[in-house]
Parts: C-alpha cells; structure tokens; sequence
C-alpha cells in the first residue's frame, strides 16, 4: 500500500500534468541537498523513497576502485580492502554506502528542501508544455478568458494558461471573463516569466481558419487562399484563386446574399474584409488590390526592387490611398511590392519637370552669341538670364527691366539673337561664317536633288546621263535641271564639263564648233544627235532641241 506521501506525489503529477518520478526525484535531490547542508560535507550524497513506508534516507556513497594508488578522490572513492571489509561481495566499479540520519533536519533544512522541489516541479512542467504546444504554432485554438492582467488577457487552453498581448489584439475587441474565443497559437516562449504560450487575435492566420471553417470549397481545396494582408481592427484584404474554371473564387467566398463572409466579420468584431481574385499578371493583381478605387493604368517602375507605379484619376486619388495609407498599404502588403500612387495631375506635372530638365540640359550658353559683347553677357548673367532658349523667349519690356540695358542694348540684343539664329534681313552683311555655312547647306541641297534627278532618268533599264548633259534622256524636265545645278549642257558651248568618254553619243565637241546655218536650221532639226525631222503644224515652225543652240 502506497504511503500517503506517494499518494500526495502522484496527487501534485496529475495536477500539473507531469510523470510522478519526476516528482519523486524533485523530492530525492531535495532531501540529499538539505542533508549535505546540515552535515556541511562534500561527499556524493543521494536520497531515495520508499513508496511503502514513506521513508525518505540520505546517504554518502563511494566508489570502489582497485587499490589506493589508483585513489583520486578521498572523499568520494575506497580502495577494494577498504570496502570488502564492510560489504565483502564488493567489486571494482561498485559503491559503498554510508546512511546519514535525516530525522535531525531542521526547519531551515526543511524549508531548502521545499525550494528544491518546487522548482524542478515548475521546471518539469515547463518542459510539458513546450513539447506540448511546440509542434502546434499556428494553429487555431478555442480558449477561454481566465483573467485580466493589465492590458494582456490570459486565456485557459486546457494543459496551459496562455498570454495574449495588448499589441496581438484587435482594437474592436474587449474580453470577459469566461469567454470562449478562437485565438491562433503565435509562439512557445521557454524562458518566459509567467504564462509561456502567446497567442494571438491578429495574425492573419485567424481569417485564413475562419474562411477554411466557413467555405467548403477552401476546406475541400477547389479554391485556394493566394496572400493576406490584415491590421487588425481595421480591414483585412485576402486573394483567392479557384481552380476549377466553374467556381467563381470570390463568390464562393462571399456566399449567397453574403452569408458566408458575414459570419466571419462578426467573428471578428466588425472588422471589413475585401475579397479580391488572384491574378498571376502583376500589374492586373494590383489593380484588382486597390479596390474600390479605380485604377487609370499601372507600370512596374522598377523590376529588381519590386516597385509598382499606379496612375489613377484625381477623384480616385484618395480612395486609393485610403484613411491614413491604409487601402495603399495592406495592397503593397497583399502585392508584396512597393506602390507609388500618382494622379494624373501629379504625373503630368512630373513629365513636364522632366520635359523642362531635358530642355535645360540641352540649351545653348549664352556666351555663344559672339555679337553680343562680353559687357552686355555680365549685364544678361547677373540678371539669370544664362541661355540663348531663354534670352529669345523674352519680351522687350522684360529685358529693359534687366539694370544697364537700354534702347541701343536692346537693339543690339534683338540684332545678335536673331543673327544667331541664322536670320538676316535685306541689306544685312553676313559674317564670313554665316556665308560659308549658308553656302555648305546649299551645296549639300544641290547635291540631294541632283541624286534624286539622276534617279528619275534612270528608267525601265537606261544608263543616266553623262555630267555634260549628253546622252540617252528620258525626262527632259529632269536632264535640263541637272544641266543648270552642274553648269552643264551644249548652252555653255565649250566651258560646260567635259565627257569622261566621247562617242557616238557624244556631240558635245562636234556641235562646239558647229556653225549654225539660218537657213538649214529652219527645215530641218537635230534632236538628241540623231537627225530626225520633227514638224510642228500648230506653231509654224521648226524648232531645235537639245544638241544645237535654239
């Protein structure tokens, strides 16, 4: 039979759900302390329990070794001799008791050995617990409200007390005592002071579990639960994704007549909860996120940090953005990107900053205006006026304002600005400069558009006209075009360029030195060196085409 020590043992055990030996040994290592103090010895020393009796001995204990060269320890060792004198069956490895009374220990020794157990007890059940509830972070747990510490709230979970923290609380919610409420296992704290499971009403994982309880097609896996993004007390967004093209993700959610969702908010206390469908297009994702602000059009600003431009109409602006940040920021939260929401004021605003500073990096200092004098360019500096964009876009009235320009400044300003820019009025001499620019960009026309002249007598395979303007001419516009841009042709006798290659085709000498006959000239007419009689009844008279003089 069980002495009633034992029995108040395995009593305290099923209390604090822990094993009786581990209470029992509490006890031991108690009684072998409080004994060594009283004897104030450092001797081994160890306790045990009889669970019949209820008798708890304290003794020393020695270890046999062989002989006393091998003695380390005086105290806590014997040689073989030694020990088989008091216990003659003793082996090497064996020990030697020595049993210490324990019925001379005092109140003091009592009361060490009352601090000892309770603290392995604390510790035993420490252990439990964790192994307990490790394994169980994240869960959804049903707890009742024991008491009110301050601004935590300390919940009975079964095994354990639970601690929930003021920051783990929705703002919408105030506890009772005796109330149950679903809260989500956050943490096992095995150092804490107090109660060392924290729990919490805030982690998104509470909406995730409500929605797994509330909507079959979440719990049987046809949709799927994408991203949360929650402050609690506040408004929750939740992405969800069907994966039958027959299920509608947001309307399975949301129930008929919004049945389903309600009962979630009431849950919750109140809180708002915006169901949104899962997109894998980014920019299709977040404008869905930003709802019920309508979103103008959304850009990825920046790929590598994950940074999201969003445009939306001034009236939208915001909408979107939300009471203190809040719609933008559960978004950026739900999106896991950054979002930078713009009007469209704000962006076009921004385009013409940009516009300007690429107008500004392109402009023309205003030293380049030769004429103007370095006297007149100090006045124009110290007025900020720095370009020559700038200087042309101001009024007359403007530049009078400026100290030390007067009428014949302004004059002279008006003249240098507008010859710099390549306009001259009749009269006006231009610069050497001036004139061989204006003679290159001339040049280079004259050029372009005997190119595109050549090209036009090029046609349905003929070879283009030789430099003097001799040869076979198909567009007769075209060939005396180019003889004027070249100073060419049989108009300019000898002094038109030379053929390269004279031939049958090339009347150019022949016709140099040809002296014209009146009177032959008259009946007949030598047309591209080829002599062909060409009447003309409408005007009279016999006329002489290219080859010869008119």
């Amino acid at each position: 039979m069980a002495s009633v020590l034992y029995d108040s043992i395995e009593a305290l055990s099923r209390d604090k759900g822990i094993d009786p030996q581990i209470v029992v040994s509490a006890v031991e290592d108690a009684i072998a302390l409080a004994t060594r103090k009283y004897y104030k010895t450092q001797e081994n020393m160890r306790a045990e329990l009889d669970k019949d009796t209820g008798e708890i001995r304290a003794y020393v204990y020695k270890t046999v070794v062989e002989n006393e060269e091998q003695i380390e320890d005086q105290l806590n060792q014997i040689a073989l001799p030694q020990a088989r004198e008091l216990a003659p069956d003793v082996e090497v490895g064996g020990e030697i008791r020595y049993y210490k009374p324990t019925d001379v220990l005092g109140r003091i020794a009592a009361q060490m050995a009352k601090q000892v157990i309770f603290q392995k007890v604390r510790e035993a059940e420490r252990d439990t617990v964790f192994n307990e509830y490790a394994h169980r972070v994240g869960e959804v747990l049903t707890a009742m409200v024991k008491r009110l510490e301050l601004q935590d709230v300390i919940f009975d979970i079964g095994k354990a007390e639970a601690r929930m923290p003021r920051r783990e609380q929705s703002r919408l919610e105030q506890f009772a005592v005796g109330e149950r409420v679903r809260v989500v296992l956050l943490r096992v704290d095995r150092v804490a002071r107090g109660p060392q499971v924290i729990v919490s009403r805030a982690a998104p994982e509470l909406v995730q579990n409500l929605f797994q309880s509330e909507v079959p097609e979440i719990y049987d896996g046809t949709v799927m639960i994408r991203a949360i993004a929650r402050e609690a007390g506040e408004r929750t967004k939740i992405a969800v994704i069907s994966r039958d093209k027959d299920v509608d993700p947001v309307g399975a959610c949301v129930g008929m007549k919004g049945m389903r969702v309600q009962s979630i908010i009431r849950e919750l206390r109140g809180e708002k909860i915006d169901i949104i469908e899962f997109s894998e297009e980014i920019t299709t994702f977040a404008e869905k996120a930003l709802q019920p602000a309508k979103v103008s059009r959304v850009s990825i600003a920046d790929l590598t940090d994950k940074q999201l431009e969003v445009i939306v109409d001034d009236t939208q602006l915001s909408l979107a953005i939300g009471k203190k940040g809040q719609n933008v920021r559960l978004a950026a939260k739900l999106l896991g990107w950054k979002i930078d929401i713009k009007s469209e004021e704000e962006k076009r605003q921004e385009v013409e900053q940009q516009m300007q500073a690429m107008a500004v990096a392109s402009a023309t200092p205003i030293e380049q205006v030769g004429e103007l004098g370095e006297s007149i360019i100090q006045k124009l500096v110290a007025a900020g006026i720095t370009t020559v964009e700038g200087l042309a876009d101001m009024t007359p009235e403007q530049l009078e304002e400026v100290p030390g320009i007067g009428e014949k400044t302004l004059e002279k300003i008006s003249v240098a600005v507008r010859h710099y820019f390549g306009q001259y009025e009749p009269g006006e001499e231009r610069p050497a400069s001036a004139e061989a620019t204006a003679a290159h960009a001339d040049a280079a026309s004259s050029e372009e558009e005997v190119d595109a002249l050549t090209q036009d007598l090029v046609q349905g395979g003929d070879e283009p006209s030789t430099t003097d303007g001799t040869g076979p001419i198909s567009d007769e516009l075209a060939a005396e075009r180019i003889e004027e841009l070249t100073e060419s042709g049989p108009a300019l006798d000898t002094e038109g360029a030379k053929s390269l290659v004279p031939g049958r085709q090339d009347t150019s000498a022949i016709l140099a030195g040809h002296e014209t006959n009146p009177e032959v000239a008259r009946d007949e007419a030598v047309v591209e060196g080829n002599a062909e009689e060409v009447r003309e009844e409408a005007l009279g008279e016999k006329k002489v085409d290219e080859g010869t003089g008119a």
